[in-house]
């Protein structure tokens, strides 16, 4: 099958995404790709409504990254939007405004569907393709939990849990007090205990006897990587060679939750307007691989966008 260059836009509920690659069946080579912070889930959990200048910022972005796709030559071009999107009481205004700035149409697709994409995205990546796999994909609105092998995901479910929206949950002073990171852990051991282990077990349960790997995909896995490497560039094969320890993960919570967001800033690696984010982003990680007994994490920097540029999916 001859390859054809495709473009994704993913609206998310902190940023904007952009994915040029070279498509052929399943094997996604990118060409380009982008993300432009635009905060779409800014005071949305309070009002479950979209606020009109964070709607403005993404409509923005997107008809920008449209731009960039058609000077890279892309074929088609798809817009999707995720949590915010879905969650939100006025989805129309932020469709139209898209639409009015670019002229694209959004596809604001279901938390399984997004479970669904981001399963077939990591494994379109062969050194993961045949192995047992849990993949936490953890967004601004919502974190996608996929438990399979090859091509095949026996569990999947979006849980209504996020960077942004914990961040604005937990209103975190600057810099964190301890009390603030006892009210985040108590937080989330609650979640994960009572909404995630009584779906999660059961689909854990029947890895039992093989090994499974843990594989987070998003921006805060990507981001723990760089620290790691002290990369201030994107580097997918550096990236994805990375392997994350249990104490890995807290000791960059630990050092994280000890900085004020000015410090934080100044971190090799993290880029700055992730800098209030990462704090919420590296507590799920940490709290999930206690919880579950998990060693280790495994990064992709593939996922949602990998597999709506797939033939298949379109």
């Amino acid at each position: 099958m001859p390859s054809i260059r495709r473009a994704v836009i993913d609206v998310g509920t902190n940023s904007v995404k952009l994915l040029v690659a070279e498509v052929s069946e399943r094997t996604v080579l990118p060409v380009l790709e982008k993300s432009e912070q635009t905060r779409l889930g800014k005071g949305f959990y309070e009002t479950r409504r979209l606020q009109p200048d964070a709607i403005a910022k993404t409509a923005q972005a997107v008809a920008q990254f449209q731009t960039e796709a058609l000077h890279w030559q892309a074929a088609s071009i798809r817009v999707i939007a995720t949590s915010a999107a879905r969650d939100a009481l006025n989805p129309f205004d932020l469709l139209r405004a898209v639409e009015q700035a670019s002229g694209l149409r959004v596809e604001i697709i279901s938390g399984d569907q997004e479970a669904d994409w981001v399963f077939a995205g990591v494994t379109s990546d062969p050194r993961l393709a045949t192995q047992s796999l849990i993949i936490l994909d953890v967004g601004g609105g919502s974190t996608e939990v996929i438990v399979g092998e090859g091509s095949v995901a026996y569990f999947r479910q979006s849980f209504p849990l996020g960077t942004v929206r914990l961040l604005e949950e937990l209103r975190l002073s600057d810099p964190p007090l301890e009390t603030d990171w006892q009210s985040c852990q108590a937080r989330l051991d609650d979640f994960l205990v009572k909404q995630v282990r009584p779906t999660l077990e059961p689909a854990l349960r029947r890895c039992s006897g093989s090994s499974v790997q843990l594989v987070g995909t998003g921006g805060t896995t990507t981001i723990l990587a760089r620290m790691q490497l002290s990369l201030t560039t994107f580097e997918r094969e550096r990236l994805e060679a990375v392997r994350l320890t249990k104490e890995d993960v807290w000791s960059h919570q630990k050092r994280l939750w000890n900085l004020a967001l000015e410090d934080r800033r100044k971190i090799v690696g993290l880029p700055p307007n992730r800098a209030d984010v990462i704090l919420t982003g590296v507590a799920i990680f940490g709290v999930f691989m206690t919880e579950f007994g998990f060693t280790d994490l495994r990064v992709s920097t593939r996922g949602l966008r990998f597999a709506a540029v797939l033939p298949s999916l379109t």
